[in-house]
């Protein structure tokens, strides 16, 4: 794990940074490394592996404790923060404690207790993965095909981890438990430690004939698609929260959750703001002088809208209900579009000509606010 980079570091932030700065800082990097906008790209294929790695720990509260503390060491699957030889211990003036407990209670596993309760039903973990989406799909919601790697049951031998036909024998060094207890006298007094049974490792079972497709372990990691059901109105990075489509739980345990994060495309006309949705609308000189009957384009399609005779740049108008669906409630935005006067380029001798004309009989002095701003 020497080699590992930082998963601070692969987020591009400093240790001790807080979890909104690691959910900011996650959802740019993401954004910026996924397959979708880098195809072919196998240097930002890995890198958008390395992120989604780093944001799995660092977002979750126990296993950032046991990485701040241990370093890589302190994520890895096969992590006791007690150790093997931590257990029960009696003496010191009749008190009794028990080390793994307290490791446990701490980083969440480690120690005589997680020995003990290694074959109880564990939930599986939860599994993050991302979707893209056009403006438009964000807006009136959608259903998507995500592609989610996780750990399942294996399907040849249903979690047994015993090859078909074949079933395990309980281990009788350790009677079925996974552990072993041994005692040892020392000047402070009688110290009992629990440790994983050398002939089962833990399991409180013999395999004989190992499943060869998940290697006696009863699962397996692999890619299933998922689909996604996506609400009308949700915004650019925020999750979905799929309960049980998670890793698969481990001893009869119920599965893990899948949360989906939303990258939703820039619209090449549209911006979005709140529920609201804004347009910036060319006009000619023409249309905004004498007033025109204008398409404008909405996520309904174009409708009609008729702007006033002396339209200045920079007006704002307003659609009503042409926004984006609430997504925790009833009803649209409205779509606001400001007006853009277009300056003509290129005039014909006789469009200059006309323009000449008219501006002859113009009664708009443009320098008029500089002689009052001299007056006062």
């Amino acid at each position: 794990m020497a080699d590992k980079k930082d998963f601070y570091e692969a987020l591009g932030l400093n240790k001790g940074a807080s979890d909104e700065e690691i959910k900011k800082a996650f959802r740019q990097q993401a954004k910026k490394y996924h397959p979708d906008v880098n195809s072919g790209d196998k240097n930002a294929e890995a890198r958008f592996k390395e992120v989604n790695e780093a944001y799995e720990v660092l977002s979750d509260a126990d296993k950032k404790a046991r990485y701040d503390q241990f370093g890589h060491a302190g994520v890895d699957p096969g992590f006791s923060a007690g150790g093997g030889g931590f257990g029960g211990f009696s003496g010191f003036g009749g008190m009794d404690f028990d080390l793994g407990d307290l490791f446990g209670s701490i980083f969440g596993g480690g120690g005589g207790s997680s020995s003990r309760n290694r074959n109880a039903p564990r939930k599986g973990e939860r599994v993050r993965a991302e979707t893209t989406v056009t403006f438009e799909e964000a807006a009136f919601g959608c259903e998507k095909d995500v592609s989610v790697m996780r750990v399942e049951t294996c399907d040849s031998c249903f979690g047994t981890g015993c090859q078909e036909g074949t079933t395990a024998e309980k281990c009788v060094h350790c009677n079925g438990h996974g552990t072993v207890t041994s005692q040892q006298r020392t000047p402070f007094g009688v110290m009992q430690s629990s440790t994983e049974c050398p002939k089962c490792g833990g399991r409180g079972k013999i395999i004989h004939q190992p499943c060869t497709k998940c290697r006696s372990l009863g699962l397996i990691r692999r890619s299933k698609s998922v689909k996604v059901s996506i609400p009308p109105g949700i915004d650019n990075g925020q999750t979905i929260s799929m309960r049980g489509q998670g890793s698969a739980g481990v001893n009869g345990g119920e599965p893990g959750d899948l949360y989906v994060t939303i990258i939703v495309l820039r619209h090449p006309l549209f911006e979005r703001e709140g529920n609201a949705v804004l347009l910036n609308l060319q006009v000619s000189f023409v249309q905004a002088a004498l007033g025109a009957e204008l398409e404008v384009p909405t996520l309904d399609g174009k409708v009609k809208y008729s702007i006033p005779e002396g339209t200045q740049p920079g007006t704002v108008f307003r659609l009503r209900g042409k926004g984006i669906q609430n997504l925790r409630g009833s009803g649209r935005g409205d779509q606001y579009v400001t007006v853009n006067i277009v300056v003509p380029k290129g005039l014909s001798s006789e469009q200059k000509e006309l323009l000449r004309e008219y501006a002859a009989t113009e009664t708009i002095d443009p320098f008029d606010y500089r002689k009052k701003k001299k007056k006062k």
